[in-house]
């Protein structure tokens, strides 16, 4: 019944009005296709919007990888600087332990002379000291010809010099070298790295700025700096100690002096000298009390052993001693010598000038230039970090020349904390370098 209805509707239109109706579906057409077109030019720009933000992305992220593995190289440089600082520092504690010994085997040669020769006797020594002292001074004769160990041509010279080239000439040059090229081995790490995640023929450029790797780091005299650090550690060891010891007789000598007694004076130090050469002295000598009425109480030296080693061009120790010494008083008394040739107070003097006087005589010098140069930080890179920032200019496949920036920095921090509470200062003697990113400045910030 709706069809015939709608048949007739349509046949009561004019022809006219069919011929216009016709037109109108063309029409429809053209504005479909009109919309069509601008969806797929809406599709294409986003699809090329999202490549270019891909690759910027992608960029971004080798940049912060570039960036973290220009830092990570710096704290690598640090670490390696702190190892060898702590190494050469090493070398100096055993070379102070070398001149030590090569003082101590001298010492036994001359001591085993002496007790060969009983200047004095070991009964006496016994008697007045102890027959501990007596043993310890006749084992000395197993040590008879022990000397030539600390000769300038010996075992020992020859190790102390092989420790002293290791220590300024190839720890210190590796020093340098670690040094001067820090910021190039960084920029060539980044650079790697940027190279490494885009291959073929891709060309970029990468700039660092606000970089303070150029003054960073110093290098510093040995001897002015490390000499205060050095000595506290040689403080650690036993061995390095002061060999002072003073034994006194129990038995009364002489009236005119009834508080005196005969006395067994050790001395012995290892030291390092304000040109930062180790130097070692070891000497024992027997202080037989004596008195006359010319000049009273005085002590009469029998040297019982010496030694001393020290550096070829330095200050020599501290030590009375005079550089022509008889090897004998035969034909002149030693209160009269010395009241003539020096200026010993033997009335009251607590050294053996007489036994420092023959192991100056006999000294063994050997090679040895100083402490090394090292490098630490500077003045003005103790309170900051190794910071720079770096910025990747590269084409990308529409044309288009892509920007990024990153920061990255190298700071010092302890595993834990220090047991005394403090905070550790930034140094190269210590290897708690460790990388990570940080936000970048803007191109000629600083």
């Amino acid at each position: 019944m709706s069809m015939v209805i709608q048949a007739n509707r349509q046949s009561t239109l004019s022809p006219r009005r069919l011929q216009a109706r016709d037109r109108q579906h063309g029409q429809v057409m053209v504005f479909g296709l009109l919309l069509a077109g601008a969806v797929a030019t809406a599709l294409v720009h986003y699809f090329e919007a999202g490549k270019v933000l891909a690759q910027k992305t992608r960029q971004d992220h080798v940049l912060d990888a570039a960036a973290y593995s220009g830092a990570l190289v710096q704290a690598r440089a640090l670490n390696m600087l702190a190892y060898i600082n702590r190494a050469q520092v090493a070398h100096q504690i055993a070379m102070a332990h070398l001149v030590a010994l090569g003082s101590l085997a001298h010492f036994a040669g001359m001591e085993a002379q002496r007790a060969s020769l009983s200047n004095p006797p070991a009964y006496v020594i016994a008697m007045h000291f102890g027959a501990e002292h007596a043993a310890a001074y006749l084992a000395a004769l197993q040590a008879s010809g022990l000397e030539y160990m600390a000769r300038e041509q010996g075992p020992l010279a020859a190790a102390y010099a092989r420790h002293d080239e290791l220590n300024r000439s190839v720890l210190a040059s590796a020093a340098s070298q670690v040094a001067n090229r820090f910021a190039e081995s960084r920029d060539a790490a980044m650079q790697e790295v940027v190279r490494s995640n885009y291959s073929g023929d891709t060309e970029f450029r990468l700039d660092v700025f606000d970089d303070n790797a150029a003054s960073y780091l110093s290098a510093y005299f040995g001897n002015r700096m490390l000499q205060p650090f050095i000595r506290g550690l040689a403080e650690l060891y036993e061995f390095l100690e002061p060999r002072d010891y003073m034994r006194r007789s129990l038995f009364p000598v002489s009236a005119r002096c009834p508080t005196l007694r005969h006395e067994l004076r050790r001395r012995g130090s290892t030291v390092l000298s304000e040109q930062g050469v180790w130097q070692s002295t070891d000497t024992q000598s027997y202080h037989a009390l004596r008195s006359n009425r010319w000049i009273g109480c005085y002590y009469r030296e029998y040297p019982m052993g010496w030694g001393w080693i020290p550096p070829r061009e330095s200050n020599l120790l501290d030590l009375e001693y005079v550089e022509d010494s008889p090897d004998n008083f035969a034909e002149q008394d030693f209160w009269r010598w010395v009241r003539e040739s020096t200026r010993w107070d033997i009335a009251n003097s607590g050294g053996n000038p007489l036994a420092n006087s023959w192991a100056y005589r006999d000294k063994q010098r050997w090679e040895g230039g100083g402490l090394p140069v090292f490098h630490d930080l500077s003045s003005s890179g103790r309170a900051s970090t190794a910071h720079f920032t770096v910025s990747l200019q590269r084409q990308g496949s529409d044309g288009l020349t892509l920007h990024s920036r990153s920061g990255a920095e190298t700071y010092f921090r302890r595993p834990h904390d220090r047991m005394d509470g403090l905070r550790e200062l930034s140094s190269t003697f210590h290897p708690y370098w460790h990388a990570r990113l940080r936000k970048p400045s803007a191109e000629g910030e600083k």
